[in-house]
């Protein structure tokens, strides 16, 4: 059974009321009937175990109980991804929600091919919905959000900078693992950096640096844009326990 995301405005009480996509998947993808049982989600951490009460004016529930989501790391992952072609950024996405990655915003680098200009409110939109589908069936505690706009490089680097910790995949480091990375991070706020097909250009890399941004290799081979966020972010988790 999927979870449903609602917003903690939709929550009255004890009575949960589902409308949208929610309702039209309930009643015409499950074909739930009154009495069923649902789980419903705010969002913000808490789900709550619904019965279904009335189909007629949207999908009203009832809450029977509610417990924290236990499903969300402690640390939170901001990725920073380097804009790549055709439908990657979408892959990125869900893939990385899947994972357990808290935001996802797209820079424009030095290299990027794809330059979104007048298209950039419907690309984020898109995304967005990718997010929350993704959130969904992974069973998410929340819903992921993409970055309010395509950052630049620069302006990337300077939020990551008040970020805990940060680092940037690189193919020419060769010492400085995630491992390493980790066994010196003590925060709860990560930043991580992925470069477009071309990768990262020197001057961002040094630029990157300078902020405290540490460049970490992934290992002696040299992974694609839509592989190197979702391995990073994997092994950060994996190493942060």
């Amino acid at each position: 059974m999927p979870k449903f995301f609602v917003t903690p405005q939709d929550i009255v009480g004890k009575k949960i009321t589902l409308t949208g996509e929610n309702e039209k998947h309930i009643k015409t993808v499950l074909r739930a009937r009154e009495g069923e049982e649902i789980t419903v989600c705010d969002g913000e951490g808490t789900d709550y175990q619904c019965r279904i009460l009335s189909l007629e004016r949207g999908v009203v529930t009832e809450v029977l109980s509610s417990a924290p989501c236990d499903v969300e790391p402690e640390t939170k992952i901001t990725l920073y991804q380097g804009l790549p072609k055709a439908d990657k950024m979408e892959w990125i996405i869900q893939k990385c929600v899947e994972l357990g990655i808290e935001r996802i915003v797209p820079v424009s680098t030095e290299r990027a091919i794809v330059k979104l200009d007048k298209k950039e409110g419907k690309k984020l939109e898109r995304w967005q919905k990718i997010a929350e589908a993704a959130a969904k069936q992974s069973g998410r505690g929340i819903i992921p959000q993409m970055g309010e706009s395509v950052l630049t490089f620069k302006e990337a680097v300077a939020e990551a900078a008040k970020l805990d910790g940060a680092l940037i995949p690189y193919e020419k480091e060769e010492e400085r693992g995630i491992r390493q990375f980790v066994q010196g991070f003590s925060g709860k706020t990560v930043g991580v950096f992925i470069g477009p097909e071309g990768g990262f250009a020197p001057e961002e890399i040094q630029l990157a640096q300078e902020a405290g941004i540490l460049p970490v290799t992934l290992g002696k081979r040299i992974l694609r844009t839509e592989t190197a966020g979702m391995t990073t972010v994997a092994l950060l988790l994996y190493e942060l326990g």
